[in-house]
């Protein structure tokens, strides 16, 4: 009876109501929340999982998942201000270079992916070993510093005194990422990838060209939120990004797409995110210590998940219904 309600609730109110009810519970545990400078505060803080959410997605439909996401937040972060502050290229030259070998690296992982047919857990498990490996040693373990003002605003200026320079850059994010998957022939295949790799290759798609593309975006889309990490930090940080694998994929997995690939909607990702994001606030502001926010974030992953396949087994038996 009680996963029935949830299939009904879940099915007719999505993501979003799970999201009104934790900013009810928040509200009132809390006098604080609903702050404005708290509220663009918590803006500024999920728009670093939400960019890289985007490329996960896109990731994620194709059937494809990247757990490198954090060493890339920190590998850009500090490949950009290596430039910029330790070898004197031009800002906006450094920025350029790190998301383009961001992009790169997602070329290799998916190349290595589909011409080895190597599964995407354990390249990315290997790339983020390479990656935390490779930002230890061209920092020597040391925080890079001295960024200028012009690079800071990136992750911590506004726009007309109000909306968070980060922020918007994920709203565009996601509304280019609506686009590509709701509107173009591109977003058909990266679905059709998702469902059946094979009727997709037999019906002409060039199916690794796909896959390929799907990695490149969830690796360039973490190396923008590298940027905008550094910014927000002052420095290069190598040591940072940990725990933001887990929080992107939980907020993608949140919104509805399924792990299996060939279903989800990028405009319940962004409920997806703002739940993860509105989470970490609140217990922030409840004075919750680091560990019981680990407990908490790995019990909602697993809420999600188990979510998840509630409702895609769902729609299973339902197509299976129509056709008998």
């Amino acid at each position: 009876m009680t996963i029935n309600v949830v299939k009904r609730i879940y099915s007719k109110f999505g993501i979003f109501a799970i999201l009104i009810l934790e900013l009810i519970v928040f509200a009132a545990m809390s006098e604080n929340f609903f702050r404005l400078d708290n509220l663009l505060q918590t803006g500024r803080q999920v728009s670093f999982i939400g960019i890289a959410a985007v490329g996960a997605t896109m990731l994620m439909i194709t059937g494809g998942i990247d757990i490198a996401s954090g060493s890339m937040l920190a590998f850009s972060g500090v490949f950009t201000t290596l430039l910029s502050v330790q070898m004197g290229w031009n800002e906006s030259l450094s920025i350029i270079a790190a998301l383009f070998l961001g992009g790169v690296v997602g070329f290799i992982t998916g190349w290595i992916c589909t011409r080895f047919n190597v599964p995407s857990l354990i390249a990315t498990l290997a790339v983020q070993t390479i990656l935390k490996g490779a930002a230890f040693l061209i920092t020597k373990a040391k925080p890079i510093y001295g960024v200028s003002e012009q690079f800071k605003f990136l992750g911590q200026g506004y726009i007309m005194g109000i909306l968070p320079f980060p922020l918007l850059l994920m709203i565009i994010s996601f509304i280019f990422a609506w686009w590509v998957l709701e509107k173009t022939y591109l977003g058909r295949y990266i679905y059709a990838v998702g469902g059946n790799a094979e009727a997709a290759r037999l019906s002409g798609i060039n199916t690794k060209m796909i896959i390929c593309g799907a990695f490149i975006s969830s690796s360039f889309f973490a190396a923008v939120s590298g940027v905008l990490m550094a910014s927000r930090l002052n420095s290069g940080q190598p040591s940072i990004g940990t725990a933001f694998p887990m929080d992107v994929i939980t907020a993608v997995v949140l919104g509805g797409v399924s792990l299996s690939g060939g279903a989800g909607k990028i405009i319940n990702v962004v409920g997806g995110v703002l739940i993860m994001g509105i989470l970490g606030n609140g217990m922030v502001i409840l004075g919750l210590s680091e560990y019981w926010q680990w407990v908490l974030k790995g019990l909602v992953l697993l809420f999600a998940v188990m979510l998840n396949n509630i409702i895609n087994t769902e729609s299973i038996h339902s197509i299976k219904s129509k056709e008998e």
